[in-house]
């Protein structure tokens, strides 16, 4: 006789993977999974150990911002098997330069962050140094304060 595996339920697989249920359902009307959705006692949900492992990957596509549309895209090419994977690669390409773009910039934005909490921070050293209330904090630059013009290190 063969071992039959129980599936996972919606709301075991919306705690394994953070989405709502809500969430899963939409993805499921939208086509996302590459296999159907088992339906189980009283047609509730069955998800498989291989369900979860896809929507681990589009949940990770998502997050990296592939749009829904794209993202219906791959599946469909996975769901119909060998054949297409020339079109699957030229997908994530495309998806790899714009998520490559997008990490260029948000590296740009965090130096100007980094900057301006370098100065905020030197800032107020300056002003407790002052008043007397706290020592220098060593220089962004090195381990001690650069030396002023007349004066040694």
């Amino acid at each position: 006789m063969a071992e039959v595996t129980a599936g996972l339920s919606i709301g075991q697989v919306a705690e394994r993977t953070g989405l709502s249920v809500h969430a899963l359902r939409f993805y499921e009307q939208q086509g996302v999974f590459v296999s159907p959705i088992r339906r189980g006692v009283g047609g509730r949900r069955s998800y498989s150990e291989d369900d979860v492992d896809w929507l681990t990957v589009c949940i990770i596509l998502r997050a990296s911002g592939m749009p829904l549309p794209a993202l219906r895209r791959y599946a469909d090419l996975v769901r119909a098997g060998a054949g297409n994977e020339e079109e699957r690669l030229a997908l994530l390409k495309e998806h790899h330069g714009r998520v490559t773009t997008q990490l260029g910039r948000l590296t740009q934005c965090l130096d100007l962050i980094t900057f301006k909490v370098g100065v905020y921070e030197d800032l107020l050293d300056q002003e407790r140094y002052a008043a007397g209330r706290d020592r220098p904090r060593p220089s962004v630059g090195g381990d001690v304060p650069a030396s002023r013009p007349g004066t040694s290190a």
